[in-house]
């Protein structure tokens, strides 16, 4: 017996349905055509002890199991569950009359408990446009399918528990996620405020203004004048994500595997802080199988990059072209991904090797010639797309000391967003356009 059930492919943040064909015929051994990796040949044997942890048997036959289109690759271990499904079906231990409404995903453990995997938000988003009745995938991964409007996500916990449902011995109420509850709870939440900052109110101005218009910003100045505090702050001062922005974060974060625990959405600003020895693959992404960087990690927030003259002169250069075009492509032999990048760079370096040049009260002892070579690591073309240079000056004591606090972040967020509205009434008839620092050339 022929028995077909629906997966799906991961491919950089987007997804794309995958047809499990499965059948049984005379021989031995079991057979996986349409280019599966090792982890899918491997599940040959987690599939066989699940199933018998269930109570059933696999067919002392040839097996042969089909991930169509056969020209796609296919990686992970998310075709366990529907592979196992579709053997049950082949062999006619099973009746399960919904397996075709669903697209069916999850990693087996050999007692056949099912494990969360990655990419469940692009793979729901393929579903909901494929016109799919909804998902069955582990219980972990249903907060996050759910913010997916249209589909029904069915959580379950063991292979048995999917075969009861789909044979209609049991019934699972499908999870329910309230997107707007979760985006007014970030509205809510600033974790490092502006009002912790005493003085450095032209920086503080800089950022504001960055903000408004979504521009890169440079601080530079010695060591200890706040640059790194400051630019900790400047993601709770950007404008609150709406749902668009939060899915297509959401979705990078999940091919990525960054989404904590049962996080069902990225609905606050990502704030991104690379160490200076990352290298160039991590930084804008790529590798053998091609993954999301840091630039796309930061999407429609921050990335902050602290000593910027001691990062990597290749790395560095890497980034001017995400920058100019909000956009990395990822090109191989046999495929080409796009990420997105649309972030607000904040950098911060000193302005000499010791970090005293023009400082108020100490001397710098870089021997002639050393400030000038330092400045020269970063290269102008770079310089030239960041918009604001800020010189940030040490804070004198008895402005540190004040005893009222800073203006509040959540002050400084009322203006950005007065300064948003007005840039989307500017550039309303421009598609694509709404912040400054995205008009075209």
């Amino acid at each position: 017996m022929l028995a077909k059930i629906f997966g799906a492919a991961v491919h950089g943040v987007d997804a794309t349905l995958i047809t499990i064909e499965v059948n049984i015929v005379s021989g031995t051994g079991c057979w996986m055509v349409g280019l599966p990796d090792n982890a899918i040949k491997e599940s040959q044997h987690r599939m066989e002890s699940a199933i018998k942890e269930a109570g059933y048997f696999v067919p002392r036959q040839r097996v042969i199991i089909n991930l169509a289109p056969a020209d796609i690759r296919k990686e992970g271990a998310a075709y366990d569950l529907p592979m196992a499904l579709g053997i049950l079906q082949a062999s006619e231990q099973v009746n399960l009359t919904g397996l075709n409404d669903y697209v069916v995903l999850g990693e087996l453990a050999l007692d056949g408990a099912l494990r969360p995997i990655r990419g469940v938000l692009p793979i729901a988003l393929a579903a909901q446009l494929q016109g799919m009745k909804g998902l069955l995938l582990p219980h972990e991964n249903a907060p996050e399918a759910a913010i997916v409007s249209g589909i029904d996500v069915i959580p379950v916990k063991s292979l048995r528990e999917a075969l009861d449902f789909l044979s209609g011995q049991q019934t699972i109420a499908p999870v329910q996620v309230d997107t707007a509850a979760l985006l007014a709870q970030s509205q809510e939440r600033v974790v490092a405020d502006f009002a912790d900052v005493q003085g450095q109110q032209n920086v503080k101005r800089a950022l504001e203004v960055a903000a408004a218009g979504g521009h890169n910003v440079l601080l530079i100045g010695p060591p200890g004048a706040g640059k790194t505090m400051l630019a900790k702050r400047s993601a709770g001062i950007l404008p609150p994500l709406n749902l668009e922005e939060a899915l297509e974060t959401t979705k990078i974060y999940s091919v990525a595997g960054k989404l904590a625990g049962q996080q069902a959405l990225v609905a606050e600003r990502p704030f991104r802080a690379p160490h200076h020895t990352i290298s160039d693959v991590a930084l804008v992404g790529g590798g053998t199988s091609p993954q999301a960087g840091e630039l796309s990690l930061a999407h429609h927030g921050v990335l902050f990059l602290d000593e910027l003259p001691e990062f990597k002169r290749s790395v560095l250069e890497v980034m001017r072209q995400p920058l100019e075009e909000k956009r990395v492509t990822i090109a191989r032999a046999k495929l080409t991904l796009d990420f997105p990048t649309n972030f607000m760079l904040v950098a911060s370096m000193n302005p000499c090797p010791c970090g005293y040049y023009n400082h108020p009260d100490k001397n710098c002892v870089c021997v002639p010639g050393a400030v000038q070579r330092y400045l020269n690591k970063v290269s102008g073309p770079l310089l030239d797309r960041i918009d604001l240079h800020v010189e940030v000056t040490p804070v004198p004591f008895a402005a540190l000391t004040q005893p009222q606090p800073g203006e509040a972040s959540a002050v400084v967020r009322q203006r950005v967003l007065q300064a948003r509205a007005r840039q989307q009434q500017r550039f309303e008839k421009q598609p694509g356009v709404y912040t400054n620092a995205m008009i075209p050339p």
